[in-house]
């Protein structure tokens, strides 16, 4: 699709040069230089001399293989199958990579945001392999890998981000009034130990501002499909969600201030659930006096007890109300575990989401592997590849206390596919980057998404949730 304009480009370009060229060459065989330098620097009319000297024979040479090279790496360019040109996209993203490691972590993050919000980043073409594809909650999503909260807190780039590649991204967290968050400097990168020190707290745009850019791209995907000609399907299970080719969801966080956090995570339900696939409750950032409080069994049940009223009693259609997810910490003993395990099974929730990346879900531990960083000492949550084997015990523990019945999400130091695997084997239905990804950039998600497919097939699984708790089933 993208080769026919270029070829149609470079066409037109190869005909003036070639038509330039006989034009140079009835000027007494300067050659195409020459016959730039007589076309544009000969005497006028008036015979006036010309101001600019001849082009050396150097300079002839050198034009003419320029234009060689753009007219023969243009040709090959737009030869080149779709996919191909995609994966060099996404590799060339590789070199852009180091100019951002460069800046100030919390200026590359905006930076990063804004790019994908202008749609300067590749868009995947290809399609993934089959055996990513999965059902949950009664949506499909092409591909098991997603991203985590805390990297578009206030929805500047959804489409952007869905078109990278990932099966689902997640925005926010979001809380209903503006708050800038904790004083800068608030983020650390430990680049030896691939983690991240974060102690944002909540910083967000509020839930007005969310939902008028939700808003504005759900009235995008909603005008897309009634002017598609695409005939209807059968299938009862919808493609995409409601922001696009991937699903959407929506972190809910309580303001610093508030001291009603039932109001604040109600007041998110009923003003951002309408443009969520999935809706996210988040008791478990670190960065947020008293918010792990809400972890304990009685307020944990309480809490959501009210959230979902909230949902239910608002007006649905046919898919009925987005699912309801818990995030919870990893600094959890295994009795906060049993309790939540239990509000969830007594509740019925559609799932627990367990184990997000930087702003929450992070851990205030800091494991052996970067105890001997200097910036070690900074108080805030630590993801990315130390928090791995904690994050996955307690995915493990928490797959196995609620009997594989609730669908959870695995997060915390996936940086690979292998990685990725391994949380699914120990009880992940689907898992989100968030660390990995400000590292490795856009070229990661193609890589990781191909070692996971690779990693199914080489264990004879025929799909993902075929493989998901394997290692304890």
């Amino acid at each position: 699709m993208a080769a026919m304009p270029l070829k149609r480009l470079l066409g037109g370009f190869v005909q003036r040069t070639a038509a330039f060229s006989q034009h140079a060459a009835a000027n007494r065989g300067m050659g195409l230089g020459g016959a730039l330098a007589r076309r544009f620097c000969s005497s006028s009319a008036t015979g006036k001399a010309s101001k600019i000297p001849h082009l050396p024979k150097k300079g002839r040479l050198l034009t003419g293989a320029t234009l060689g090279l753009v007219i023969a790496g243009g040709a090959y360019v737009s030869t080149v199958d779709e996919a191909t040109f995609c994966g060099w996209m996404f590799d060339a993203t590789k070199l852009v990579n180091p100019f951002f490691a460069l800046l100030d972590p919390e200026a590359a993050h905006k930076l990063a945001v804004s790019a994908a919000a202008r749609g300067w980043v590749p868009r995947e073409k290809r399609h993934d392999a089959p055996v990513l594809e999965l059902e949950v909650w009664g949506r499909k999503f092409s591909n098991p890998v997603g991203l985590a909260a805390g990297f578009d807190k206030n929805a500047e780039a959804v489409e952007g981000l869905l078109a990278l590649g990932f099966g689902f991204i997640e925005v926010g967290s979001v809380t209903p009034v503006p708050q800038e968050g904790n004083p800068k400097p608030r983020i650390f990168r430990l680049r030896q130990e691939g983690a991240i020190i974060n102690r944002c707290g909540f910083n967000s745009e509020g839930i007005v501002a969310v939902a008028k850019r939700l808003g504005a791209q759900h009235g995008k995907r909603k005008l897309a499909e009634t002017s598609s000609t695409a005939p209807p399907t059968n299938d009862d299970v919808k493609q995409g969600g409601k922001a696009g080719p991937g699903i959407l969801g929506v972190n809910l966080g309580k303001n610093k201030e508030s001291e009603d956090a039932a109001s604040d995570y109600v007041q998110g339900v009923h003003t951002l659930s309408q443009y969520a696939d999935y809706l996210v409750i988040n008791v478990s950032s670190p960065n947020t006096p008293g918010l792990r409080t809400l972890q304990g069994r009685k307020q944990l049940k309480d809490l959501v007890k009210k959230i979902q009223a909230a949902r239910d009693e608002m007006q649905w259609g046919e898919e009925g109300p987005p699912p309801l997810l818990v995030k919870i910490a990893p600094d959890l003993s295994k009795e906060d575990l049993e309790d939540i395990a239990a509000v969830a099974v007594a509740l019925r929730l559609d799932g627990l989401y367990t184990f997000g990346q930087i702003i929450s879900n992070t851990t205030i531990q800091r494991p052996d592997a970067v105890r001997s960083d200097p910036l070690a000492k900074e108080t805030g949550g630590l993801s990315g590849k130390p928090l791995f084997d904690l994050s996955t015990s307690i995915l493990k523990e928490m797959y196995m206390l609620t009997r594989g019945k609730i669908p959870l999400i695995g997060c915390g130091g996936v940086s690979s596919g292998e990685d990725a695997y391994k949380k699914i084997r120990a009880g992940a239905t689907l898992v989100q980057l968030y660390t990995a990804f400000a590292y490795g950039g856009p070229a990661l998600i193609p890589q990781i998404k191909a070692e996971l497919a690779g990693c199914l097939e080489r264990d004879g699984f025929k799909s993902v949730i075929e493989a998901v708790g394997a290692d304890y089933r």
